[in-house]
């Protein structure tokens, strides 16, 4: 009895709307992250490094240490970083650019909302609203 309660909780949570919503933003967000590494890393960066002389930047780093015998080379890769910011910056470009559409289409509706209001709205409902607005702005 009480797993089946416990199953039943658990499938409740799992059809909730939110947690189906954030699936689907994480599956697009991985596949969405490739396409940008895959931007970065085979157009942009490649254009980069032949405008500055044909330097690939993965290739920039700091030797600490040389390589000795068996043992590797200690090195800070900070071309890689730099890569790792430029995929950060488009990233952040085009997820702002969404959110910007997204909220001009959500105001051009409220707007469209908003004037199927007023139309429906009677002499007496525009005067009292004009009534009102005009007292917000004396105070």
């Amino acid at each position: 009895m009480r797993k089946s309660k416990f199953i039943s909780e658990f499938k409740e949570f799992i059809s909730r709307g939110n947690v189906v919503d954030l699936a689907v933003g994480v599956i697009i967000g991985s596949a969405f992250t490739a396409i940008v590494n895959s931007l970065v890393n085979q157009i942009i960066m490649p254009v980069i490094g032949y405008i500055i002389g044909g330097i690939n930047f993965s290739d920039f780093k700091w030797t600490l240490e040389e390589a000795k015998g068996d043992a590797p080379e200690v090195a800070v890769y900070f071309g890689s970083f730099i890569q790792q910011i430029v995929n950060f910056l488009i990233i952040a470009f085009v997820v702002f650019m969404m959110v910007k559409l997204i909220n001009v289409l959500k105001r051009k509706k409220e707007e469209a909302v908003e004037e199927i209001k007023e139309e429906k709205a009677s002499k007496e409902e525009i005067l009292l609203t004009e009534i009102r607005d005009l007292l917000k702005k004396q105070l």
